[in-house]
């Protein structure tokens, strides 16, 4: 393993080779600085390379070159002693060439002369020179001579056997009879080349344990073949008498057959196991030439016996390949242990690095304390923190230099006690004076200073600058504050609780004067308001309904808001509640309660004004139409005085029967009728009564305004035409309020054409309903057209204000209260003006009313 003080090392050859100044040089301005004489020398060439790379480089050219070496050196042993080894392969393979070549010649010699003694017998044989004796001893010299005979004997023309010598060596007293000796193939076969070739024939090898071969050897009488000298060779004893006894020793000799046969000799075997080495390199050295003595395609081999332990027995080579393997194997594993060593170095570098650029752009500043409290270590974010320098504070003892003048004795006592180890584990706050004078809050962070060997060897402190933080707390203590301040102020009862559960988390000043600071009292504003609120399923578990749902969607919902009368308190109160997240996570309700007293006393006033205000208008409206009114009663009752004073006269004058009296009563029943329905439904219109809404008939509405409105038609002469559609359906209102806005349009559109003294073809009104669907709604659309003087320009914007009119005599509230009327219905009205090109030739007002209008949380107007 590598020492901490050897990668200490390391990493100082590295700073000072990155601090070499040849390092940043281009190879232009070296060579400016080099002598003349030395730019050409290789070596240095060498040492500016050298010089250029790095520590990492140079490590592994400085292990890799050995390594390089010793390879180039086993490789060059290994070729040497291959090169020798090929060299004695090739002079061996010369040696047995040269060998066999001698061999197949003693053969061939030796053959050639017994072949020759033969051919000179068969003559004398032939000439009648030589009797069976004779034969018999000039066969014995020649086996002696060559004992690889085995036989010899004569055969006349027939194949008959006349003579035959036998060696003893082969046969004994055990020789073949004459018949026996021409039944074989081989020899019936030579014995008809020879007669048909007509000279001398050798045959071929016989195979089996005793290979032999013949030769025929012919004489003639009177140029045809009289007979024949065979001659037996025996293939062993051929070749143990034709190789020289020297050669034997180096060589096994065989001849093969033309299909690779052995029939005689020796042959080495292959050797076993798995060839390590090239097949040129220790293999065993052989020849073969063509036996042609004997017969073609027979060869003669010759194989050299082993005489050394070649090239892998060899003792050099394997010491030379195990000392190279062990160089290579200890340069690998002293490469691999510098890298380790590199990496370890590198690696220490890189966390040396991390750390100090880590203590460099921390924002906390660190110092180091000896066990004699003298300052052993500062990071620069101390420095900066308190305006001095690295140089200045090390080994500096107390007091410090920042240590603020007025806080010396208290600091010595911190100091003590952070020496003694008694300091406080949540850190101590103090202050701290900067070189230029300032002074800041910190707050410092007290550890013991521990070695690589486990040993303490001081203490290690951490400061952070707590000023902004201390601000930020003061102006949250202070917004704290305010804001308590408000909510105590709050004519409001604010109450915060757990949902489902008897803690009332928060409460002000208003909740405290109401309730008594109880949490029932929120309960109750909950419960009587009826709002939603979130209660445990059992009473032995505190989990609520919303278990599981996302809290955001509980807190992000639509705030719940009602009124509701309180008689413990004697007060209108308005309850306004949603779900808040608490500041420790958990779910609570917020109840805000307000006092609306006041407000729902005002209401309530308002809304009798308003219908006084109807009231009054209807009056003001049946005021305007007294005379028209007047007029519709006169002729009813002028007509019911008629009636009477007539039939009185005829009565009296008994002229008069019972059928034209009854006829004269039920006219002046009629009239009657007629007079009391126009004053009970001038009555119905005026009379004050409290909005009563119902499903109301369209079409009877429209049918009771037109009635009343057609008294002041009549007067001002003026048409009314009027159509609801068939498909008309009935609406949730008040009838007479409707009524009140239909008559008073319809009023106001006669009064307009009567104003614009428009000629008797031109004075009509029109009123439409139907059914319609306005943007996404159903809606009741009434719609009424005039052919009158249309709307001045700066009506347009003030149209519906209270006390605002066109007309002299008006007072200002028809239109105001057609207004309030439709919009507390939920429908809306609009006026514009008619055109025929740039004249203006009437106007239109219009007003829809939803259908099945649901009747208003609060009073209608």
């Amino acid at each position: 393993m590598l020492s901490v003080s050897s990668t200490l090392n390391a990493m100082e050859e590295d700073n000072l080779y990155l601090k070499n100044p040849l390092k940043n040089k281009d190879l232009s301005q070296l060579n400016e600085e080099v002598p003349p004489h030395l730019v050409k020398r290789p070596w240095w060439l060498w040492s500016r390379w050298w010089r250029k790379q790095t520590p990492g480089e140079q490590d592994r050219v400085a292990v890799l070159g050995p390594l390089l070496a010793v390879v180039l050196f086993s490789l060059a042993i290994l070729a040497t002693l291959a090169y020798l080894r090929i060299d004695e392969t090739d002079r061996e393979n010369e040696t047995v060439q040269r060998d066999a070549e001698f061999m197949q010649q003693k053969m061939r010699l030796r053959m050639t002369e017994s072949q020759d003694e033969i051919l000179s017998l068969a003559r004398d044989v032939g000439a009648g020179e030589v009797n069976l004796m004779e034969f018999q001893k000039r066969s014995e010299r020649l086996i002696d001579r060559h004992p690889e005979l085995l036989s010899i004997y004569v055969l006349d023309s027939q194949r008959k056997v006349k003579a035959v010598y036998n060696s003893a060596s082969m046969f004994g007293s055990q020789a073949p009879s004459m018949n026996m000796l021409m039944q074989e193939s081989d020899k019936v076969f030579g014995f008809k080349e020879t007669m048909l070739r007509q000279r001398p024939f050798v045959s071929s090898p016989s195979k089996g344990p005793y290979a032999n071969f013949n030769v025929f050897a012919p004489f003639f009488l009177k140029n045809q073949i009289n007979g024949m000298v065979v001659a037996e060779y025996s293939l062993d004893s051929l070749l143990i008498h034709s190789v020289p006894t020297d050669l034997h020793a180096k060589y096994a000799v065989a001849l093969l057959a033309p299909n690779g046969e052995s029939l005689a000799g020796t042959i080495l075997p292959e050797r076993k196991g798995p060839q390590i080495l090239p097949a040129w390199l220790g293999r065993v050295q052989s020849e073969a030439s063509p036996a042609t003595p004997i017969a073609d395609g027979f060869v003669l081999k010759a194989q050299a016996y082993r005489t050394s332990l070649g090239f892998v027995g060899s003792g050099l080579i394997w010491v030379v390949g195990v000392l190279s393997l062990f160089t290579i194997w200890m340069l690998i594993g002293t490469w691999r242990h510098t890298r380790r060593r590199v990496k370890a170095q590198n690696d220490l570098l890189k966390e040396t690095n991390f750390r100090r650029a880590m203590e460099n752009s921390m924002l906390t500043g660190m110092r180091a304390l000896d066990k004699q409290g003298k300052i052993t270590y500062v990071n620069p974010a101390f420095c900066q923190m308190t305006g001095w320098s690295e140089k200045e504070l090390l080994n500096h003892q107390a007091p410090f230099p920042y240590w603020p003048e007025q806080d010396k004795e208290a600091l010595e006592v911190l100091l003590r006690e952070e020496l003694e180890g008694k300091s406080s584990i949540g850190g101590v706050a103090m202050r701290v004076q900067r070189k230029d004078g300032c002074i800041f809050d910190a707050r410092m962070y007290v550890s013991p200073l521990v070695d690589h060997l486990g040993n303490q060897s001081g203490w290690m402190a951490s400061m952070t600058d707590i000023t902004e933080p201390n601000r930020a707390r003061e102006q949250l203590s202070a917004a704290q504050e305010r804001f308590t301040t408000v909510l105590e102020g709050l004519d409001a009862a604010v109450s915060v609780a757990t949902v489902g559960g008897d803690e009332l988390l928060f409460v002000n000043a208003q909740y405290r004067n109401w309730f008594n600071g109880l949490k029932i009292g929120h309960s109750e504003l909950v419960a009587q308001a009826g709002v939603s609120t979130v209660v445990p399923s059992d009473g032995s578990d505190n989990v609520d309904s919303l278990m599981g749902l996302p809290s955001d969607e509980v807190t992000n919902s639509q705030v719940e808001q009602t009124e509701l009368f309180v008689p413990e308190l004697d007060k209108w109160l308005e309850i306004r509640s949603r779900y808040l997240s608490w500041v420790d996570g958990r779910l609570t309700q917020l109840v805000i309660a307000s006092d609306i007293t006041a407000r729902r006393h005002a209401e309530e006033q308002a809304v009798k004004q308003a219908e006084k205000a109807q009231a009054s208008s209807r009056l003001i409206t049946m005021g305007e139409m007294a005379s028209s009114v007047a007029h519709e009663l006169n002729q009813p009752l002028t007509a019911i005085n008629n009636y009477c004073t007539g039939m009185v006269s005829r009565i009296k004058d008994g002229r008069i029967d019972e059928e034209s009296l009854l006829n004269a009563l039920e006219k002046t029943a009629h009239q009657a009728q007629r007079a009391g329905q126009i004053i009970q439904r001038i009555r119905a219109f005026v009379r004050r009564s409290e909005p009563n809404r119902s499903n109301a008939d369209v079409r009877t509405m429209v049918n009771e305004a037109v009635e009343l409105a057609q008294i002041e038609f009549r007067r001002r002469r003026v048409r009314m035409t009027h159509f609801v559609a068939a498909n008309v359906q009935s609406v949730e209102a008040d009838p007479i309020l409707i009524e009140q806005v239909l008559v008073n349009l319809l009023k106001n559109a006669a009064e307009s054409i009567d104003a614009a003294s428009r000629p008797a073809p031109l004075r009509s009104v029109d009123l439409k309903v139907t059914q319609r669907l306005v943007g996404h709604q159903e809606m009741i659309e009434f719609e009424v057209l005039d052919n009158g003087k249309g709307l001045p320009p700066e009506a347009t914007t003030r149209l519906y204000e209270a006390f605002f009119s066109t007309k002299a005599e008006g007072m200002g509230m028809g239109l105001n209260l057609c207004r309030s009327i439709v919009e507390s219905h939920q429908g809306r009205i609009e006026a514009e003006n008619l055109y025929n090109g740039a004249e203006v030739r009437g106007c239109r007002f219009v007003f829809w009313l939803p259908l099945g209008a649901s009747k208003s949380k609060g009073n209608s107007v």
